[in-house]
């Protein structure tokens, strides 16, 4: 007999529709309803209050009926990373569980979700004075030098960090400077979690049909006042350093003038991002990959949690 827990996991990209798609299954307004459950937000920007328009998050009358959580817990000046996200993961399941109800991680940062499917991999303890060094020598060489660095003592994970990231460029600095060894050495050979009873769905809708409506949402950003969300952040202090105000959707307006280019970047980095957020989730043991272009292929997903 398993007495594990059930969890469904969904990893969706962005534009993909995973809103429209847990409102139909999971909220009792939903013609498809089918459980009762709570949403766990895998969106590694929703943490963040304030930020709405930019990153999409569902609208008051949903989460009324269908409580999410992991959205609007910290201020756009503070860190957040896939440690934090797996350790409040697991206590909002738990909460969850305890309603007899069924815990859904939802979100398209598929980093995220790998985390909690197979748990974060041990690496050593962090070291206050040397992170603090590293987070000096950040601001007094650029992000640039210091990636450049890690390049050359850690070029696989070089690869995976953008030069523009630079909590996990003096985190992957940290570790070799601590261990001697890279932080992909520390990584253990694949394997879900134990605690839970995975149903983990893949949505990809065909890429064009993405790219398409990735450009849409951004239109309508930018309609619903993206560029009024954004100078209300800078009002209240935060700036183009703080780690909420790096993501896509945010950081295009610190980098151009023209609001036009800056349209067009969002959308170009959306897509890409998009791309990108799939390498995460290749290969999970167990997946059930779904083409996903709407409500038409719901039943899909519906036979899958069945």
């Amino acid at each position: 007999m398993n007495n594990k827990s059930k969890v469904i996991v969904i990893f969706a990209p962005t534009a993909s529709g995973k809103t429209a798609l847990t409102r139909e299954l999971f909220s009792p307004s939903g013609s498809h309803f089918i459980l009762n459950a709570e949403i766990v937000s895998a969106d590694s920007q929703s943490v963040y209050k304030y930020m709405d328009i930019g990153t999409a998050k569902p609208q008051k009358d949903l989460t009324s009926v269908l409580p999410h959580h992991l959205v609007d817990i910290l201020t756009p000046d503070q860190q957040f990373n896939v440690s934090d996200f797996v350790d409040l993961a697991d206590e909002a399941c738990s909460k969850i569980i305890q309603k007899n109800k069924t815990p859904v991680i939802c979100g398209g940062t598929g980093f995220y979700i790998k985390n909690f499917l197979f748990g974060v991999p041990p690496t050593p303890v962090s070291d206050e004075a040397l992170r603090n060094e590293l987070k000096q020598r950040i601001i007094e060489e650029g992000n640039q030098k210091l990636h450049e660095e890690l390049s050359k003592v850690d070029p696989q994970s070089a690869k995976k960090i953008h030069v523009n990231d630079s909590y996990r460029i003096c985190r992957a600095l940290e570790v070799y400077y601590l261990s001697g060894k890279t932080r992909t050495s520390f990584n253990v050979e694949p394997e879900l979690r134990p605690n839970y009873n995975f149903k983990f769905i893949v949505l990809k809708p065909p890429r064009e049909l993405l790219y398409q409506r990735i450009k849409q949402r951004v239109d309508e950003m930018f309609d619903q006042g993206l560029e009024k969300e954004v100078q209300d952040l800078l009002k209240m202090g935060y700036t183009k350093d703080s780690p909420g105000l790096k993501a896509i959707g945010y950081s295009e307006w610190f980098n151009y003038e023209d609001k036009e280019t800056i349209r067009y970047e969002i959308k170009h980095h959306s897509c890409k991002y998009a791309k990108k957020q799939y390498t995460y989730i290749k290969d999970i043991p167990l997946s059930h990959v779904i083409e996903y272009r709407g409500m038409e292929d719901i039943q899909k997903v519906i036979d899958v949690i069945k």
